[in-house]
């Protein structure tokens, strides 16, 4: 039995390393590992023979913005590895992502934090069901290191290549983390997008509003740096939304009055342009009443941080409010006990959760989260985007010619301008928070 044990260690060692190779290859690098590294792999690798193929297995990889991601699930929603590079410091001190930046981080991260992934999980890259990559929406030149790479992987490997939506991504990841049926509502927030869709399917969508210009994570960033967040003792290292959320705790949100956008259009659509512009005013007319100039922060900074984002969240809760009555209008969610899931990076915000619980609790629908870690952007919900379509067998290609990212695709069928021809009226909710 010992000599059996032995050789199956050694035979997986082996496939294990031949298929880094394949990997490093990929990457345009080939690495020799020292003896003793490999030695100390043999060693600790522990081979099961037969078990790794129980379960419909995908590699998730994630580079649609400023984020290098992977991970490994299996079809009952193990997260067998996952590793992450984040570019969040350097791009705080260029005040933004630059494209061309993020393009080059993750060319120098992807195959690293690939091989983290792969060897977290303990899974040989031949033993992948399939490869999942983000093509779209997303920054060009950051979707295109990803795809590159993957091609270049699926065509060593010879495995099925997914195609995914990093959207529909997002909206999926509530069924890996919590057992929720179709149909359900689905906002998705975050620094690049916003929206709310009715999820009937897979990849069956009802978009029912969208953003008319940026999005609230692009909004609160924009507001951060007006704000020179960066230079506030407490969120120097935060995220602009991070360091919004955190000072917004400490001001009165009632020191400024501020009107949600599009107050008197019937519509789930949003807008947030208009209110980074008004925030602009509020702290050009503060300057000059505190005598500072720009680029010095605030003594009022928490202030404009809790308006803001108190504003944002009503917003936000407006038009989701609408879809709720639009959606049981039309039977398109059950009168009791509909689900509504908030993703997004902005829906890690607790305030703005706590919103849409007042919500809810209201509309006698149930709010689900991922966990913050699973709102932002990650590798595990590409793979499970993967396994979802697997399992449904929707879009898995053999065939890879001709794949090309898209930084802009729109999600599912644009039902908005029906919603805004039912020009329901929302009712007063008290938003206290």
């Amino acid at each position: 039995m010992q000599i059996i044990s032995c050789f199956c260690n050694c035979v997986s060692g082996i496939i294990y390393r031949v298929s880094m190779l394949i990997l490093n290859k990929t990457a345009g690098v080939f690495f020799k590992p020292s003896k003793r590294k490999v030695y100390e792999f043999l060693r600790s690798f522990n081979f099961h023979p037969g078990t790794q193929f129980l379960h419909k297995i995908v590699l998730g990889i994630e580079t649609s913005c400023d984020d290098t991601a992977a991970a490994v699930v299996d079809e009952t929603g193990n997260v067998l590895g996952e590793a992450i590079h984040s570019q969040t410091e350097v791009h705080l001190k260029t005040g933004g992502i630059v494209p061309a930046v993020a393009q080059q981080l993750h060319r120098d991260n992807i195959q690293r934090i690939v091989q983290e992934a792969l060897s977290a999980s303990r899974i040989s890259p031949s033993d992948l069901s399939a490869i999942a990559t983000t093509i779209k929406p997303g920054l060009a030149l950051s979707l295109g290191v990803g795809l590159s790479f993957s091609l270049q992987l699926v065509g060593q490997l010879k495995k099925p290549f997914i195609p995914i939506h990093h959207m529909e991504a997002h909206a999926l990841t509530i069924r890996l983390t919590n057992k929720v049926e179709f149909p359900f509502l689905v906002l998705l927030i975050s620094g690049g997008h916003c929206l709310l869709a009715l999820v009937q399917g897979v990849s069956d969508f009802l978009l029912l509003g969208k953003s008319l210009d940026i999005a609230p994570g692009d909004m609160l960033d924009k507001v951060a740096r007006r704000l020179s967040l960066i230079k506030h003792p407490e969120c120097s290292t935060m995220s602009g939304g991070k360091a919004i959320e955190h000072l917004a705790k400490q001001g009165n949100r009632f020191h400024f009055d501020i009107k949600p956008p599009l107050h008197h259009a019937k519509n789930c659509d949003f807008s947030f342009t208009g209110l980074q512009q008004v925030t602009n005013k509020r702290i050009m007319k503060k300057e000059k009443e505190e005598g500072i100039e720009e680029g010095q922060v605030l003594s009022s900074a928490a202030d404009i941080a809790a308006t803001v984002q108190h504003t944002m969240a009503c917003h936000i809760v407006k038009r989701t409010h609408r879809a709720i009555l639009f959606c049981k209008q039309r039977d398109l969610l059950p009168q009791n006990n509909a689900v509504l899931v908030a993703s997004g990076g902005v829906a890690s915000n607790f305030y703005v959760r706590r919103a849409l619980e007042i919500l809810t609790n209201a509309t006698q629908c149930t709010l689900l989260c991922p966990p913050p870690r699973l709102c932002t952007d990650n590798g595990i919900m590409i793979a499970w985007n993967g396994i979802e379509r697997l399992r449904a067998g929707l879009g898995i290609l053999h065939d890879i010619e001709g794949i090309r990212y898209e930084p802009k695709c729109p999600l599912g069928v644009d039902i908005s301008k029906e919603v805004g021809e039912a020009a329901i009226k929302v009712p007063q909710l008290k938003m206290e928070i």
